[in-house]
């Protein structure tokens, strides 16, 4: 599935004698490091030059840290078996740089490859609330990233960061966005049911998981009820203007092995129907013009079935780059539910990172 994420763009996006950037992989040694890696394969406007990880895995290859610990569902890309690991330090020979790091080291690392002059696009939360840090989702809120001469001119910068969101909030928002468009929006309630893999790798002790669901994840709710805020925000002179609307999550861990499934309830502005709504989220398709290689062609697929979603044989449609929904039908406390799924480690996570350095090049922020 990962391969076939940009091998079926490849063609379509190709340009005679286009230099690719150079990109180097933070973390690359992690779960979402190693998707951004098998993502990055024959990738039609990057090419890995650098990847970097701790300490201890420094001067190997990448083949011999990660002969035992791959775990994506492809095989370790050719290109990257031989690359020797590298420290987290910005001495790395690449224009722009991936961060799949944990949140423990992330903050100072990023910073100092963007005070070194490298574009950071990351995964990490510790920048993703920072006020003048792009929290992009490239289907709602491409204008954001002009935030970054915001950032470089306060911090005095060469390079930058942009974020993507936490891996819950990027499925949700993506279904909010035509709701908030079309009826207006003003409530939001939303359980989930969180993948193990979104835990890394080795994740949560199968004593604990297995025959049970953990109703707690640190940090989890705090970011699916404040992110999204800020994400559906309006730019203007600088500065982000929050959406005004509340959001209040309960998170859960469940044993699943890939795909965030949410139960959501919204309060809207505007009297609609179930048909239009399915309409509006049907052909919801900002990027289409843009032709970023890792986007979604529907970036919103509807499931008619009453049944689906289901992780099992929804996670990966639009090669896990899609936000899938199903189950839509009036809500008696708010006006209208919905049940929607995402591929935590691809669009929640490393397709998401990746999906906005395409952006980043799209808007003429990075070289090629």
């Amino acid at each position: 599935m990962l391969m076939k994420l940009l091998e079926n763009c490849t063609g379509a996006f190709s340009v005679v004698n286009m230099k690719k950037i150079s990109v180097g992989v933070l973390g690359a040694t992690g779960m979402v490091g190693q998707t951004i890696v098998a993502l990055l394969d024959n990738h039609p406007w990057f090419e890995v030059t650098e990847v970097a990880a701790s300490e201890k895995s420094a001067g190997k290859t990448y083949e011999e840290v990660m002969g035992t610990r791959w775990n994506t569902s492809s095989d370790m890309p050719e290109y990257a078996r031989n690359l020797k690991i590298k420290e987290c330090t910005p001495k790395l020979d690449c224009e722009v740089v991936l961060s799949a790091l944990d949140a423990s080291v992330a903050e100072t690392i990023e910073s100092d490859f963007a005070k070194a002059g490298y574009a950071v696009s990351s995964n990490a939360k510790n920048h993703r609330m920072d006020p003048d840090v792009p929290l992009l989702i490239p289907e709602i809120n491409a204008d954001h990233v002009d935030l970054i001469r915001t950032q470089q001119k306060a911090r005095g910068w060469k390079g930058f960061i942009v974020t993507d969101p936490n891996c819950s909030t990027i499925q949700m928002c993506i279904v909010l966005k035509p709701l908030m468009d079309n009826f207006g929006l003003e409530k939001v309630i939303v359980t989930t049911m969180q993948a193990l893999s979104g835990a890394g790798y080795p994740g949560v002790p199968s004593m604990d998981i297995a025959d049970n669901v953990i109703p707690f994840i640190n940090n989890e709710e705090d970011k699916v009820e404040t992110e999204p805020l800020k994400i559906l925000g309006k730019l203007s002179q600088g500065t982000i203007k929050n959406a005004d609307f509340a959001v209040s999550a309960q998170c859960n861990r469940v044993a699943v092995r890939h795909g965030h499934m949410e139960c959501v309830s919204v309060k809207l502005s505007k009297k609609t129907n179930e048909d239009e709504i399915i309409s509006r989220l049907e052909s919801f398709r900002p990027l289409a013009a843009m032709n970023l290689p890792s986007a979604p062609k529907r970036p919103i697929i509807y499931q008619r079935n009453q049944n689906r979603p289901q992780p099992k044989l929804d996670v990966n449609l639009e090669n896990g780059m899609a936000s899938v929904v199903g189950r839509l039908r009036k809500c008696n406390i708010l006006d209208y539910k919905f049940v929607v799924l995402g591929h935590n480690l691809v669009r929640g996570a490393a397709g998401a990172a990746v999906l906005n350095a395409e952006l980043l090049k799209a808007k003429g922020y990075l070289s090629g």
